[in-house]
């Protein structure tokens, strides 16, 4: 078992981690995953975070690696949701001396969960817990991503304990942003922000102001999953400024499925009309890409193309599936239309671009629709849209 990582002087990672997990609510995790939960060691001592009830046992071992865990003063509870909370009924039924601290939000839902008779302390934005040597502060962060989440904050250290902010689904080793690809720790700090915090993102620059205006230097982020911002620390903060206001690149998508392949030979056309105008475009066939991979691909581009055939007068169910789940999302700032094929309606695209439309994303052409195979007319003509398409940028 991997051994605790000191981040600064009396400060320890003492979390999980989550090598085979493979799904988190809907969600591909196909690197595994951390539950992180961190040790702050003054006069007094505190345990920010747990991890998913059946890691206890890990934890409590990294935990008395350092010190007698029945010597931990203060259990600070960011976020109540299971896979960080899921472990502190069984720390405090073992040791019930522990003072409990969470927002007023973050009390109800503890009653809510564990239905269990805690003395919990209440604590608010600017709050401070003295441990000696050591501070903790507290900023309430409502809805990022639940009503009773807070960030914690080590004074004397400078680091943020933000739980679920600035987070990857991302299993390794090593703990630290520099000891792995800095690439491969974005990859998936942007599918997270993509899947997870993309529909709160209008909440995150008044945190991020907010923040800034309580004066606390930041030179590290701890965050409850995947690795620790020790390197990059404004890397990571400059990205969730950028995605939060809708930022990406000259990039389109053409997000498809196809019944008999005419679909997807009209998305190979628009693609093309798209690169001769020299402008970067990805092909995604919606049945072999998850959801959530794709989410996180469409943070980054301003332009989604959906293609679908049309089935029982309506869009092709995968598709359906996908702008619902986008929907809720609520992407910023971005083009789109539809096209696709037929075979004696074409209620889809109409039905597409109505949808697109109630996400708020700009409907920029009312889209091509061809009856049963394209010909080379039709062909011609989904070149030209992907070059009108390209011209939008």
């Amino acid at each position: 078992m991997e051994k605790p990582a000191e981040l600064k002087d009396g400060v320890y990672w003492v979390g999980a981690l989550d090598w085979n997990v493979r799904e988190f609510h809907g969600y591909t995790t196909s690197r595994g995953s951390t539950y992180n939960a961190y040790l702050v060691r003054g006069e007094k001592t505190a345990l920010v975070d747990t991890v998913k009830a059946g890691f206890f046992p890990e934890m409590l071992s990294r935990i008395e690696s350092i010190m007698d865990p029945a010597d931990i003063d203060y259990l600070i509870v960011n976020h109540v949701e299971m896979d960080h909370s899921g472990a502190v009924p069984l720390f405090a039924e073992r040791f019930p001396h522990v003072q409990l601290v969470a927002t007023d939000n973050g009390i109800k839902a503890l009653q809510r969960h564990y239905r269990k008779e805690w003395s919990i302390q209440k604590v608010k934005t600017g709050d401070e817990i003295a441990l000696g040597r050591k501070t903790l502060q507290f900023l309430e962060a409502y809805m990022l991503h639940w009503p009773d989440s807070m960030f914690t904050y080590l004074k004397e250290d400078c680091i943020l304990l933000p739980n679920d902010g600035f987070g990857q689904h991302f299993a390794s080793y090593h703990r630290f942003d520099d000891e792995n690809t800095l690439e491969t720790v974005m990859d998936e700090a942007a599918k997270y922000f993509g899947n997870i915090l993309m529909p709160l993102a209008p909440l995150i620059p008044p945190l991020l102001k907010k923040v800034k205006k309580m004066g606390i230097p930041i030179e590290m982020i701890a965050p409850s999953h995947g690795v620790i911002w020790r390197s990059h620390p404004d890397k990571i903060i400059q990205a969730y400024s950028d995605w939060s206001a809708g930022v990406a690149e000259d990039r389109v998508l053409i997000i498809y499925d196809t019944m008999w392949q005419s679909t997807a030979t009209m998305a190979r056309a628009i693609a093309q009309g798209i690169s001769n105008a020299g402008v970067e475009n990805k092909l995604i066939h919606v049945r072999r890409n998850h959801r959530s991979d794709i989410m996180k691909e469409i943070l980054s581009a301003k332009v989604l193309v959906f293609g679908s055939p049309t089935i029982n007068e309506g869009i092709f169910p995968t598709v359906a599936e996908l702008l619902i789940y986008l929907k809720g999302l609520r992407p910023l700032k971005k083009k789109g239309l539809a096209f696709g094929s037929y075979g004696w309606g074409g209620e889809a695209i109409p039905a597409i671009n109505d949808a697109l439309k109630g996400m708020g994303i700009e409907v920029i052409d009312p889209g091509l629709s061809v009856m049963y195979v394209p010909g080379d007319e039709d062909l011609e003509n989904c070149v030209k849209l992907g070059e009108k398409i390209a011209a939008s940028l």
